[in-house]
């Protein structure tokens, strides 16, 4: 086996998870996801196309259909003046991750320089590394429980020699998001350097702050159809479909016949019944997505008073995404973050993803800082969650 791979880290996350799978009595908040069901009309489109004998391959970018419904939408999300995106830039792919990879495989080679901006879901800095890339992280810095971005620090790092920009904005985990003036300034940037971006905007629906279209700033309300720019997106987060897999890729039209042979050579295509699923989310997203954002920022909005009025706890409310990302700020109890969550899950019954998972190296930054995904139908088992916290830290 490579040696990469050999030396590839275990999920964090997935570690604490293990520690308190199987177990009634603790609060799971460690996987970003919703534990509300995804809707009936999606579930049912899925059982029809079965029922239909639609058991067969597909083609490898996706059904024609759903390449163009995924145009349109994406299209109706833009700002005025963004160029419309056709379906001629569209691959559906299986899942996010998917995406995230065929993107990573499509534009590294080994020995190649990669900048992430950190802290970042896990996935988006093991692709490039599983690749034999050279990794190098810009983190953002957190000021009173927010964090931002050093731009200068970030523009500095990304240089001629800087193939792949991979950043996640709304961020997993700290809710960070880019203004559209970074995205002009990074855009522009990586534009002199020839430096591609990878952009993770699977959060983008998912945003708190008043705006026109309810969306988070995006790169291809700004960018051309020929920039080095690669979207990311999935049906996972917006529409409640996470164990669904399903996902696309934006990206310049010169690319998407060859973004074909990687699906042809990894997964060979989604499945017919799950990219049924997907259209019919996609007709509905008004009957779907508006009502989880409102249900979405109560829930951020009764957890996070709730972590600020503990003693010990230092966290800021954030603009998008679904987690409450927090610093327990005695750094001698509980500096390191995962044995913290570990502690969490045994002595206190309650499940969080420690922020050292989502960072290269465990750096300073990370420490004492754990995730935890306010997504709940349920806003009680978050008040029943912050209480259990604010009891264990007063042992």
């Amino acid at each position: 086996m490579r040696q990469t791979v050999l030396n590839l880290e275990e999920s964090m996350i997935r570690r604490v998870a293990n520690a308190g799978m199987g177990r009634s009595d603790v609060l799971k908040f460690w996987f970003g996801e919703s534990d509300e069901t995804t809707p009936a009309f999606i579930r049912d489109a899925a059982i029809a196309s079965l029922q239909q004998g639609e058991t067969f391959y597909a083609h490898n970018l996706g059904l024609p259909e759903l390449r163009d419904a995924i145009a349109r939408y994406s299209t109706g999300l833009r700002c005025p003046g963004a160029e419309p995106i056709g379906a001629e830039r569209i691959a559906v792919t299986s899942g996010g991750v998917n995406a995230l990879m065929l993107a990573v495989q499509a534009l590294v080679d080994a020995g190649d320089e990669v900048v992430a901006v950190t802290p970042v879901w896990p996935n988006l800095t093991a692709q490039p590394l599983i690749m034999g890339a050279q990794l190098r992280c810009v983190s953002l810095k957190p000021v009173a429980g927010q964090w931002q971005l050093d731009m200068e620090e970030l523009l500095a790092a990304i240089t001629p020699k800087t193939k792949l920009l991979i950043v996640n904005a709304p961020n997993n985990p700290t809710g960070w998001t880019l203004s559209r003036d970074e995205q002009a300034a990074i855009l522009g940037h990586c534009r002199k350097t020839g430096t591609w971006i990878l952009a993770d905007e699977v959060y983008e629906r998912l945003y708190f702050e008043s705006t026109r279209n309810g969306c988070a700033p995006s790169f291809l309300d700004i960018a051309g159809p020929e920039d080095r720019l690669v979207v990311v997106h999935s049906f996972s987060k917006s529409f409640l479909m996470t164990g669904w897999r399903l996902g696309w890729l934006v990206m310049p039209p010169a690319m998407t016949p060859h973004m074909g042979k990687l699906v042809e050579f990894n997964t060979s295509c989604a499945p017919v019944f799950i990219q049924r699923a997907g259209l019919v989310a996609l007709k509905k997203t008004d009957d779907v997505t508006p009502q989880l954002v409102a249900h979405l920022k109560t829930c951020r909005d009764t957890l996070v008073p709730l972590l600020q009025a503990i003693p010990g706890v230092e966290v800021a409310a954030a603009k998008g995404g679904m987690y409450a990302f927090f610093r327990l700020t005695d750094q001698q109890r509980f500096g390191d973050s995962l044995e913290t969550a570990k502690r969490l899950v045994a002595e206190a019954g309650l499940g969080l993803a420690p922020g050292n998972a989502f960072m290269i190296n465990p750096a300073p930054q990370a420490q004492g800082w754990l995730r935890w995904c306010f997504a709940s139908r349920d806003v009680a088992r978050l008040e029943q969650g912050a209480d259990r916290l604010r009891h264990w830290l007063a042992l």
